[in-house]
Order: structure tokens, then C-alpha cells, then sequence
């Protein structure tokens, strides 16, 4: 080739460069990065006596700049938001007066951006170190779908209807729903760590790399269609977990103290629990050490909420039949007033005899229930009490421990004398917004002195109230001069209730059994009543003495 080809190739290559870096710069505009950038800090609630805010931890940011097309906050606390307007409010949570670095991003054209950066201090109110302690135990702890249990996954109304709007009304998935389905069966093989990191709560979700999307979302996983489906997504990776009170429609009910926990999960980098709707904030409805209830309201979607129930238990399809993990238990080995962390009262005569036409007045005094030489006694006694003609106990775990499914064992020894009704029973943690016997209750054993070594035990459910209950009996020999261990197996599929390992009683438990959500423990003796009869003339007192309360998992 010639030298005067190769200088002709060489000008015409100048020419192209030339012209298209014209039509570049044509296109973009002007090149230079978003100038003059400026961060106005409103603290909530900020006066001269309050500087730093009323609590709400709430600070109203708003960017500007030059030549910029959006904006990015980046908070010290772990979590990031995209502004393009340049506006947005943030709520602080960390408890107490707190300066965080808020560092501001403005972008301009082709990504060239500008930053600056500005410290605000501001108080937050709000906690919830129980709710922190359940889902991490102090360090970490695995949750995982609660497969096994009718509701699992569900969805609801989202309005100011207050009573639905607590619960998935619309539709609620049954035992293991979506295991049978390849499009839908990765939703059980989540599991979602929570942990304490100086602390600061953290979240992780190992979905095994694929992740069940709503379908309204699929093109997040590179999907399309009509329906629901399991798609190739990573959702890996350390998230930043805030709190803070809620203000759903469900927190504004009439008996929200019963219907949510008010507590906020908010997770940074576009966290969520498991399955995709669009959505990083969680209500926690309710919550113990092992079993988590939580509502979101879909993202785009406002008029819908979802329902999700985890576990610390990994579901199974075919799960054994005993529980041998123990979770919760009172040996009784302190002498004094039974332990307060553990146990509350019924104290009164209660709506016509609690209902039964009993006789006796519960009371919290020493006379009717200590804990001595290792045992818990509660003792019915005739006396002038509340304005009865007998004094005793009830003693109840409400609002202090409750679960879904396990094995309780009770080991005790019972009083003795016609009228008498000893019980060790269950009842639902929900009775407030679905009164019995819409709440389901489970007695694990019931004897009355009139009957004497005879052992009931019995469910009540819809259908099934009062004198209908659900109902198995046998004979027991020495119950009121004995221990004898009272054992109870719950599970997704039956509920069976034994004395000393000797079956009594066995119900098959399905999802329109209201078994199936979590239940609170009771212990008490009742006198005369529906059940107890008449009493003894010659009756003065009588205890029921137990030995152990111990719950398996």
C-alpha cells in the first residue's frame, strides 16, 4: 500500500472521530458534574428546649443542585434511598440521642456526580428489645416457613376496615401448599437469619438461589406471565434491619393492642422474607421465641396486604410425632410467689362462675398458691372470699409464653373431695378477637372429686362447646395421692393427650381446626360448677401440687 493511501485512510479516520465525538457531545449536553450541591436537615419535633427532635427520630432531607438528574442518600446506619426529586424523610432508630453522617450523591448526565456530606443528631424514642430478642436469642437464630401450618402464606384487604384488615381474609395457603409445584415449592427452602452485629440488627436470606415471585413482579427475576413462579435470583447478602412503630391501618383498630405488635421491620438494599412482592417493611403482628406472624402491604398494590407465619423449626412434610427440644419450663424449685416472668392470674368469681357456675373466688394469695419444697401448690379452701363460699387459684401463661404445636408435660398430684375440678388446660392466644370457642381450647386433664381416678380430657372448638366438647376418659389409679405425668402431642396432624405415656384421647387436627396457631397454658382448681357438681359439706381445703411445667419443640 502506498504512503499516500495510508495518509488518506488516516484523514478520513480523523474526520469520522471528529464528527462523531460532535454527535456525542450533541447528544449528552454539557458534560460537567452537577455543581453548587446544597442539603437542607429538617429534625421533627426540633425546638429550643427539644434540639433534637420529639422522639420520632424522623429528619426531613431535601437536595439541590445544578445540572443534577437525581440524587442518593447513603446513611452511617447501613441503609441507602434513591431520591430523584431530591426529597426524602428518614426516621433514625437507634434508641437515644444519636449523630448519624448523611452523605448526599447528586448525578447529572452520563453518571457524573457530585457529593457532599452533613452530620445530623436526633433522638429516637422508639424500641423493641424483646421483639430483637426473640428473633436473634442475644446472637443469631435461623427462621424458616412455617409449611406445616394452615396460613402461612396469605393475603388481605389493606383499608380501614377493622375487622378484616388484621388477617389474610382473601386467601390463606394450606399445609405445605406450595411443595408440591416446581414453580412454587423453593418458597420452603428459605432460610432467614437474624443476628446482633454490636448491636446493630442484621438480616440474611439463604433462598437457595432461587427466589418465589408474586407474579406481578417477575420481571425483577427475568420472568413474565400470569402466574406465581420460582425464579433463578440471588438475594444474598448482609441486610441492616431498623425498627419502628407502626402505622398501618391495623395499628389505628379499635383492639390493635391485641392485633399487631406495632413494630416495623425495615430492611436496607431491598431486603424481603422470602417471598418477592415488592416490599422492604414488615409489620410484626406477633412473636415469641419461636413463631413470627408479619403483614406487608404489597408494593403498587396498596389495597392488598400479605401474611407470612415462620418458625424455628425447619418444616418437614412428614414430621415425627414427638418433640424432644425443651423450650420452656418451670421446676418450681424457688420457695416463694410463683415466678412472675412466667405466670399471671384470673383473679375474681369471673362472668357467672367463669362461665360454669362455680363457687370459688380466685385470689393470688399465698394461702391459695405458693411454690414449696419444689412444688407449685394451688389450694381450694372454704372460705368467705370475694363473696363466695371458697377461695382458690388460676394461674395462666397469657401474655408470657404461648406456641404452636410441641409436647407439654405436666407432672402433679390432685386434690381430693367432692366439687373439686382440677385442670391443666390450654387455651388460644387469640381469644380477643375470636372468642371461645372460636380460640380452640385443649384440657389436658380434667378430674372432678365427685368422679374420683377418672381423667377427662377434652377439645372445644365450633360445634364442640361446652357439654359437646370433644372428650376421652380413663381411669387412673391414685391421682390424688400420686404424681402422674399429664402429656400432651400436638402437631400439625393431631392432637393426642396421654397420662403416664397411656393414651387418653386423640383428635386429627386439620386446617379447619382453630389448633393450628399459638396457645397459652392455664392451671387451676375450680369448685362445684357445670362439671365439679355438688360439693362436700365437710369440705375445708385441698391442693393440687405440681411437680414440673415443661414444653418440647
Amino acid at each position: 500500500m502506498s504512503k499516500k493511501i495510508i495518509i488518506n485512510i488516516i484523514a478520513l479516520l480523523t474526520i469520522f472521530l471528529a464528527v462523531s465525538c460532535q454527535k456525542d457531545d450533541y447528544a449528552f449536553g454539557d458534560l460537567s458534574a452537577p455543581s453548587n450541591l446544597k442539603v437542607t436537615a429538617e429534625i421533627v419535633g426540633k425546638t429550643a428546649t427539644t434540639p433534637e427532635g420529639d422522639g420520632s427520630g424522623m429528619v426531613k432531607l431535601v437536595a439541590t443542585a445544578d445540572n443534577a438528574i437525581s440524587y442518593k442518600y447513603v446513611f452511617s446506619d447501613g441503609t441507602s434511598e434513591n431520591s430523584p426529586s431530591g426529597a426524602f424523610t428518614k426516621r433514625f432508630t437507634k434508641t437515644g440521642v444519636n449523630t448519624y453522617t448523611v452523605t448526599i450523591i447528586a448525578t447529572g448526565k452520563a453518571g457524573i456526580a457530585t457529593n457532599t456530606t452533613l452530620d445530623v443528631t436526633v433522638l429516637s424514642n422508639f424500641s423493641d428489645d424483646e421483639a430483637v430478642q426473640f428473633l436473634t436469642a442475644g446472637t443469631s437464630k435461623k427462621w424458616y416457613w412455617s409449611a406445616s401450618e394452615p396460613g402461612h402464606l396469605g393475603v388481605g384487604q389493606n383499608d380501614a376496615d377493622a375487622a378484616k384488615n388484621f388477617y389474610p381474609n382473601y386467601y390463606s395457603a394450606g399445609a405445605f401448599e406450595k411443595a408440591g409445584s416446581p414453580t412454587s415449592s423453593c418458597l420452603y427452602e428459605n432460610v432467614l437469619t437474624f443476628s446482633l452485629d454490636a448491636g446493630q440488627l442484621k438480616y440474611e436470606l439463604n433462598n437457595g438461589g432461587a427466589t418465589f415471585f408474586n407474579a406481578a413482579f417477575k420481571s425483577v427475576g427475568g420472568g413474565s406471565g400470569p402466574d406465581d413462579a420460582c425464579l433463578t435470583y440471588d438475594a444474598s447478602g448482609v441486610k441492616t434491619v431498623s425498627l419502628s412503630p407502626s402505622e398501618s391501618f391495623v395499628s389505628k383498630n379499635p383492639d390493635h393492642a391485641t392485633q399487631t405488635r406495632g413494630t416495623m421491620l425495615n430492611f436496607s438494599d431491598g431486603g424481603f422474607m422470602g417471598y418477592y412482592i415488592g416490599q422492604s417493611s414488615y409489620e410484626i403482628l406477633s412473636i415469641t421465641a419461636n413463631r413470627m406472624v408479619v403483614r406487608a402491604v404489597m408494593g403498587g398494590s396498596p389495597g392488598l396486604a400479605w401474611y407470612h407465619i415462620f418458625t424455628t423449626t425447619k418444616p418437614t412434610q412428614n414430621p415425627v410425632t414427638d418433640y424432644t427440644n425443651l423450650v420452656w419450663s418451670d421446676e418450681f424449685n424457688t420457695d416463694g410467689a410463683p415466678d412472675a416472668t412466667k405466670w399471671g392470674y384470673d383473679l375474681g368469681k369471673g362472668d357467672n362462675g367463669w362461665g360454669n357456675n362455680e363457687k370459688q373466688n380466685y385470689t393470688n394469695s399465698a394461702t391459695n398458691v405458693i411454690v414449696q419444697g419444689g412444688n407449685l401448690k394451688i389450694t381450694a379452701k372454704k372460705e368467705a372470699s370475694g363473696g363466695a363460699d371458697y377461695s382458690s387459684a388460676r394461674l395462666k401463661s397469657d401474655g408470657k409464653f404461648s406456641f404452636t404445636y410441641g409436647k407439654v408435660e405436666i407432672k402433679a398430684k390432685l386434690p381430693i373431695g367432692a366439687g373439686t375440678w382440677p385442670a391443666l388446660w390450654m387455651l388460644g392466644q387469640n381469644y380477643a378477637t375470636k372468642p371461645w370457642p372460636a380460640c380452640g381450647e385443649i384440657d389436658m386433664m380434667e378430674h372432678v372429686g365427685n368422679n374420683q381416678n377418672v381423667i377427662l380430657a377434652t377439645l372445644h372448638y365450633p360445634g364442640h362447646s361446652g357439654g359437646q366438647g370433644n372428650t376421652g376418659s380413663k381411669t387412673i389409679a391414685n391421682v390424688s395421692t400420686e404424681f402422674h405425668v399429664y402429656k400432651t402431642i400436638w402437631t400439625p396432624s393431631s392432637v393426642k393427650i396421654f397420662v403416664d405415656d397411656e393414651l387418653i384421647h386423640s383428635v386429627p387436627n386439620d386446617g379447619s381446626l382453630p389448633f393450628n396457631s399459638d396457645f397459652f397454658l392455664i392451671l387451676n382448681v375450680a369448685m362445684g360448677g357445670n362439671l365439679g357438681g355438688n360439693i362436700d359439706p365437710a369440705f375445708s381445703q385441698s391442693s393440687m401440687e405440681i411437680d414440673y411445667v415443661r414444653v418440647y419443640q
